[in-house]
Formats: C-alpha cells, structure tokens, sequence
C-alpha cells in the first residue's frame, strides 16, 4: 500500500532537555486506520502535534501525502482534520455555524450540501440549530468531528475520540470511524482504551519514551505473539503473591481471590505443570482454572514492561 504518512528519525526535545521522541521512523498507509498506543509521557500526543503542525520538531523529517510539512505547510494543512482530546467548542454557537465557519478558515467556499451531509452521517443534522452548550459530552465529540472533516481532509487524527464518552456512544462512535474509512479517509487515533484498537483498527503502532517499539497488523500481532491466559480462581482470599511464585509473574486481582499468568504457547514449556505444583506447595486452594487466549492489552503491557527494563539495564 502507498504511504500516507512518512516519519522519518523525528526527535523533539524541548526546552528543560526532555526528549519527548528519539529518533522516531513510521510510515501510514492511505486509507488505514491506525492506532497509536502507549502509557502517558510516551510521545503520542508529541507526534501528533509535529505531524499537524502545531509544534515544531528539533530535527527529522515528516511527508504527508509526499508534501513536506514544514516546506508545504500550506498543503499538508488542508489535508489534515485532528480532533483534539478536549472539548474547546464556542458554547453559544449553534452546532451548523460552528461546522460552517471551520470550513471557512481552510479557505473553502460555502458548501452547505457537503456541511448537511456530513451532519446527516453524525447523526447531528437533528441538532443544527442547537447551541452547542445544549447538547451532550458525545454529541459535542461528534461536533469536533464535524469540524475536523468540514474542510475535507485526506487524513483525519483523533486524539482519544472516546475520552469522557460512556460505552454506548463509545461504540457508536467506532462506527463513525469504520464508515469514515471505508470512504477512503485515513484515520490516525491515539487512545487509552485498548478495545478501541482491538476493535477499529487496522494496524496498531506501541510508542514508550519516544520510540517505536513495535508496528503490526492487529490480527497478526496477536496471533504472531500467541500467549494466552490462565486464571486462577482461589477458594481462600490472599493479601500477597509468596515470594516462591515472583518468577511467574503473577497478576493478583483487587479482591484476592483472582491470579493470572501469561504464557507462550510457542515455547516448548508453558510452566503452567511447575506453576501449580508451586501453588500446591504454598498450600493455596484452586477453585476453578480458565484459559483466554491473549488480548491486545496484555500485549501491550508485556512489551512496554519489556521496553522498560531494557531502559533500565541501557
């Protein structure tokens, strides 16, 4: 597939000598939809900024659809929509004025039938006239949506789409993005929920301290990691996993009668004979054992612990 985005050894450090990204590579394909996970300080939001043109980079280079950002700011602009995290809508504003007048500050002509269909696919055309202070959290998200799209941009980023949205309209939401891809827009989203990447994207990019550590078709990452899950239901609580049990890595839930262990299904070993034996052994009684295969969040975790400890042996 062609390349929407291209990164190329991008680094940001600002002022105080905080290197936000390190040396930083990544390529977008035209009409994905892209996910950017990573904990909190790891770059996402850094990335995003450059790419969009909102902050400057300390070196590197960044070409959207082959026009150089800094060179061809003008048309890399026009094809970008981002919709940011927080909710910064003109309260007062009806919710058509508001999508109008984005348009507007692209340098794009009036084009009501294009506004009306947009609202119509966000299921907003009911609430045009509406203040945007009258509507709700999800309603206003769809706002900024529309007015990400209102210029019609090639490449729209969303910056947590589902932040302060409740589960329902977090799935409506998804749908939006769905249909949006399938009109051939490629959709870049950073997110916290990792069922959102399990469940909309295409491909998912893991970023920690600035950098790339893996990028992979979701499906494939999965299968390709292929660890699974075992859960132990105790019959008795325990306040604290015994120290004879640390080199299983244990995961004890919040009430205490829950461990889970991730293995690898690839290896010859599982450890999952010598784990029992050892709970056994510490006298812990099984209630029940149940197996799920591996999700995109347990992945995510095992390799940004991953990359932390070989931060901390660098």
């Amino acid at each position: 597939m062609t390349s929407i985005v291209s990164i190329k050894k991008l680094n940001k450090v600002y002022n105080n000598n905080f290197k936000a990204l390190n040396d930083l590579s990544l390529e977008i394909q035209k009409g994905e939809i892209f996910a950017l996970l990573g904990p909190n300080g790891a770059g996402k939001s850094t990335l995003i900024n450059i790419i969009c043109g909102i902050t400057n980079s300390s070196s590197g280079k960044v070409l959207v659809n082959n026009f150089d950002i800094v060179k061809d700011f003008r048309k890399t602009r026009k094809l970008i929509g981002i919709v940011p995290q927080e909710l910064h809508l003109e309260a007062f504003e009806t919710v058509w004025d508001n999508v109008c007048y984005s348009r507007g500050l692209y340098g794009k002509s009036n084009d009501f039938k294009y506004i009306e269909k947009l609202l119509k696919e966000l299921s907003l055309y009911d609430k045009k006239d509406n203040k945007l202070r009258e509507l709700s959290g999800g309603m206003k998200r769809r706002v900024l949506i529309a007015k990400a799209l209102s210029h019609e941009p090639s490449i729209l980023f969303l910056d947590e789409p589902s932040a302060s949205v409740d589960v329902e309209l977090r799935k409506d939401m998804w749908e939006v993005v769905k249909k949006l891809r399938n009109k051939g827009v490629t959709i870049i989203l950073t997110t916290h929920y990792i069922e959102e990447a399990e469940e909309i994207a295409d491909r998912v990019g893991i970023i920690n301290n600035g950098k790339i550590i893996l990028v992979d078709k979701k499906d494939d990452l999965i299968k390709k990691l292929g660890q699974k899950i075992l859960i132990i239901d105790l019959h008795d609580k325990i306040e604290n996993i015994p120290n004879s049990l640390d080199k299983y890595d244990l995961i004890l839930s919040n009430d205490g009668f829950k461990l889970t262990y991730i293995y690898d299904t690839k290896k010859n070993k599982t450890g999952i004979t010598s784990l029992l034996n050892n709970l056994k052994q510490e006298g812990l009684n099984l209630k029940d054992i149940n197996t799920e295969k591996s999700s995109l969040e347990s992945i995510f975790i095992n390799l940004v612990k991953g990359a932390n400890n070989e931060l901390l042996r660098s």
